[in-house]
């Protein structure tokens, strides 16, 4: 098994490229979608698949309200059997679409992370790390007879136990404020502007963050690969790539995710190359990190930030870090560099252009903390 982990963009020799459907959404089952791309043609495979929630009946809250829950029949299997088919037959695709050094990302709840778990390993892909997304802002349980369900689980898993991967850990680890990124994710379920909606109603009940899959792609891919999601539903592998200059392909059954889908990705505008470059090869964790805000959108990479008197003004870049002239580091790092000083809170001496006011990065923190405590 090998880590690949680059400085440069990696060169690729796609001698297929022509014949992908790249910035496509593919109609009808996911399954046949998959068997028109060529063998070991794209990168990274993406999928969320329907949980089959096996939900009993309609969900109510105390007040006798409905709760916008999966009640779709793209959830709906008729046994624990069909399922396990279904799940074999397009990670069997999954498997055969991907290069050697290509990933899978499967995200899940406990009602079918474990049985696509055992499926992809009896297929020969080898499990990396299971990663637990915890969600900050979690729908409570209303009967009361459960406990919450405040997270879901991801597995990235490689080709096989002797493949090579690909692993931003640099990138990762800057994202995180210098400490090594961990494998439990505290982001906020899906909401605010970013939440499609038509009607006051959600345009798909399990919309994923961009925060997720910002990650995601900024960990496991480099500029110019091929991201494929068999379950594009509206579109949030599409964005997210087409903001770090990923190519994208999806699949989708649904009509109308569809055209949610691309009024969607065609509203995002991608990062430019000095944003799009990463860091490549604190002591004490601050309660949140600067990456989660530049995941979360409140300080998008391309953001210019100067210190107070505006001696000096840096872009952010994608994982987080911040680039002056030749220099590149942490919030924390360069403005240590940049004053020569023996530290330097990032925090307070970087600021921002908030409308007609100057203020600190700080107080982007603390509107982000705010937010996920509600």
């Amino acid at each position: 098994m090998g880590v690949i982990e680059t400085t440069e963009v990696r060169t690729r020799v796609l001698e297929t490229a022509v014949e992908l459907p790249l910035g496509q959404i593919l109609p009808g089952d996911c399954v046949a979608a998959m068997r028109a791309l060529p063998d070991k043609s794209v990168d990274l495979v993406f999928a969320d698949p329907p949980y089959n929630l096996q939900l009993g009946g309609d969900l109510a809250r105390p007040d006798g309200s409905a709760v916008d829950a999966v009640t779709d029949d793209w959830d709906r299997f008729a046994s624990f059997e069909t399922y396990d088919t279904f799940t074999k037959a397009w990670l069997t695709e999954a498997k055969r679409v991907l290069k050697p050094d290509g990933a899978l990302w499967v995200i899940g709840s406990y009602h079918n992370i474990y049985r696509v778990g055992a499926i992809l390993q009896d297929l020969g892909f080898w499990i990396l790390n299971d990663i637990v997304w915890r969600k900050s802002n979690p729908m409570p349980n209303f009967k009361g007879t459960r406990f919450t369900n405040a997270h879901e689980t991801l597995l990235w898993a490689s080709q096989g136990e002797k493949a090579r991967y690909h692993f931003n850990y640099r990138a990762m680890k800057t994202l995180n404020d210098e400490l090594q990124m961990r494998s439990d994710w505290v982001i906020p379920i899906c909401g605010g502007q970013e939440r499609l909606k038509e009607g006051g109603h959600k345009v798909h009940p399990t919309q994923k963050p961009e925060a997720l899959l910002y990650r995601v792609l900024l960990a496991t891919t480099e500029r110019g690969d091929v991201v494929l999601d068999p379950f594009f539903g509206t579109g949030t592998t599409g964005a997210v790539a087409k903001r770090l200059g990923r190519e994208w392909i999806g699949c989708e059954r649904e009509g109308g995710y569809r055209e949610a889908a691309y009024a969607r990705i065609e509203r995002e505008l991608p990062l430019d190359e000095s944003a799009l470059a990463t860091m490549q090869a604190g002591r004490s964790a601050p309660k949140v990190a600067f990456g989660a805000l530049v995941e979360a959108g409140l300080i998008p990479p391309g953001t210019q930030l100067f210190d107070k008197k505006r001696r000096w003004t840096a872009t952010v870049r994608a994982d987080g870090s911040l680039s002056y002239e030749k220099q590149t580091g942490s919030i924390h790092a360069l403005g240590k560099a940049l004053q020569d000083a023996p530290s330097c809170n990032g925090w307070t001496f970087w600021h921002r252009e908030s409308g007609e006011k100057i203020e600190p990065i700080d107080a982007v923190r603390q509107l982000y903390l705010l937010s996920i405590e509600e």
